[in-house]
Formats: structure tokens, C-alpha cells, sequence
């Protein structure tokens, strides 16, 4: 798979040692999104994970923008010559938000076949690979994962995407509580960028992800600046549904209105009715261009 040197564990634990400040730095910001996605619930995740695959896709070369990959996950719009490409974001989409893990009870082998979706002598290679990392900080474990999937071989774009995706949530699932996933590729990208020395990657790998959680707080405090511009814009507007609406469209990165309905429990003429309000006031914009299966987000 790759040079023995660059491997061993030994060396990365020592590089660790060397860069205890920057891992420490690492853990301030993502323990800081950590606490706050522990109450911004299910909705804010998914908007993190729709722009950290968005932004994993220009590090990669693959140009599909959020609108594009969120209406692909939602609806499953607008796939054309595209649609391999759309589902292995949509795959990172998945497995950053749902259940499964990188390093489960049963080995490496079987855990990691298992979120791949496939398994094979790369797959091997890379369990046997990570066998004796269990001392290195998670953080650590998760760029010395990034990079031996890095020269597993194969499609460079694709070991990309997926050592990203398997990197994040490895950090995310031993490190988080409300985050269940560390940032990897939102913002700068840095995180996957290093090359050359052991040192040498694991001092980007760090300051990326640092760099990405302090990115991915940014989005949840724009939300929170939108939240109050919203409430202001619909200030005068009677009953309980404007106010709901509003939380659903903080929370969410995309609403229907048949979503919207179960969310703020009214009838779906008061909801569809809001929601035109809103759209009129440049609160919301409608994404789909379509007269049926709408979906709506904050213009923020």
C-alpha cells in the first residue's frame, strides 16, 4: 500500500508529541462545535455534512455545488452524465449523518468493509495498515487513516473522497457528542492537503481541521444571524406559524412543504401560505424551478 516508514505508528506518535499545540488547538475548536450541534440537532449536521462533501468536491476536482448535491440527496434531481459521481457524495452525505463505524468491536477488517460498502485487498491492506495506531490521539489515527487509503491505489479522486469521509468520522466518533463528524474540508481543505514528512502532514492535518470546525461554527452563527433577520422580516405576521417556520429553516439546510407541515404542525394552506410570504420577503428561495416537489431554503 505504501512505504512501511511513512506508516508506522511510532513515528506519527512521535509527531504528535512534537505538535501537541496545534492537536490541542484542534480539539478547542471542534470541542467547541461539539457543544454546539449538541443542541442545533439532526438538521444542523446535515447542513455541515452537505458542505463539507461540497468542499471535499473541489479539493478532489469534482466541481458539484451544494444547491446541486442537496437537491441529489433530497429528491434525487438533477443526475444526468453525473449520477456515479452524485452518489458517491450522496454516499459521504450518508454515512457522515447515519449510523455505522469506521472502527467497529468486531476488527478493522469487517468495519471497514462494512462502511466502504465493499471489500477487497485494498481494504485489507488498509486494516492491517491501521493495526497498532490504537495509541495515536483519534485525531492522529484519523490523518494516518486519510493517508494510508490516500496511496491504496485505484482512482485517485475516488481514494479522496472516501479516505475524507472515513477520516471525518473516525475523529467524529470517538471525539464527538453532538458532532458526529470532525470537519475535514470545509473552508480551506488544508487538513487533506499535507504531503512530504510524517511531521509534515500531521501539522496540516491539524491545522485544517482546526481551521474547518472554526469554518463550520461560522455557518452556525450565520444561521443564528439569519434566524433573527428572518424574525425580523416577519415580525408582523400573526399566529405561531411564521416563528416555527423560521426554527424548521434555521435548522434545515432544505424544507418541502409537506416537511414544514409536520414540523410546525399546521394545515398545509397555512404552511404553503407562510412559506410565499417568506419567499416574497427574500427570507427563503425556492431551489427545484419545479411545480411540484418544491423545496425551499434560507436565502442567507
Amino acid at each position: 500500500m505504501a512505504p512501511g516508514s511513512l506508516f508506522d505508528p511510532d513515528q506519527w506518535l512521535a509527531a504528535q508529541g512534537t505538535l501537541s499545540g496545534d492537536l490541542a488547538a484542534a480539539c478547542l475548536a471542534f470541542g467547541r462545535l461539539d457543544a454546539k450541534l449538541a443542541v442545533a440537532g439532526e438538521g444542523m449536521r446535515l447542513r455541515l455534512a452537505l458542505q463539507e462533501m461540497a468542499d471535499l468536491g473541489w479539493l478532489t476536482g469534482s466541481r458539484i455545488g451544494l444547491e446541486r448535491l442537496s437537491l441529489f440527496v433530497a429528491l434525487r434531481i438533477g443526475a444526468g452524465d453525473d449520477a456515479a459521481l452524485l452518489g458517491q457524495f450522496a454516499w459521504g452525505v450518508r454515512r457522515l449523518t447515519g449510523p455505522g463505524k469506521v472502527e467497529g468491536q468486531g476488527g478493522w477488517v469487517s468495519s471497514l468493509a462494512a462502511f466502504l460498502g465493499f471489500q477487497g485487498e485494498a481494504v485489507l491492506d488498509l486494516a492491517e495498515t491501521m493495526t497498532g495506531t490504537e495509541a495515536l490521539h483519534p485525531i492522529t489515527q484519523a490523518a494516518f487513516l486519510f493517508h494510508a487509503w490516500r496511496m491504496a491505489g485505484a482512482e485517485r479522486g475516488a481514494r479522496d473522497i472516501e479516505g475524507g469521509v472515513m477520516a471525518a468520522r473516525l475523529a467524529g466518533e470517538k471525539l464527538g457528542r453532538g458532532a458526529l463528524f470532525l470537519p475535514l474540508a470545509l473552508g480551506s481543505g488544508t487538513a487533506l492537503r499535507g504531503q512530504g514528512t510524517v511531521l509534515a502532514r500531521l501539522a496540516a492535518f491539524y491545522r485544517g481541521a482546526e481551521q474547518a470546525s472554526l469554518s463550520a461554527l461560522m455557518m452556525i452563527e450565520r444561521m443564528a444571524d439569519w434566524e433573527a433577520r428572518a424574525r425580523e422580516a416577519m415580525a408582523d405576521c400573526s399566529g405561531r406559524t411564521p416563528g416555527e417556520l423560521v426554527k424548521v429553516f434555521a435548522r434545515w439546510p432544505m424544507v418541502s412543504a409537506p416537511m414544514a407541515q409536520e414540523h410546525v404542525g399546521a394545515s398545509r394552506a397555512a404552511v404553503q401560505r407562510n412559506m410565499d410570504l417568506m419567499t416574497a420577503r427574500g427570507v427563503v428561495r425556492e431551489i427545484t424551478g419545479q411545480g411540484r416537489f418544491r423545496i425551499w431554503t434560507a436565502a442567507s
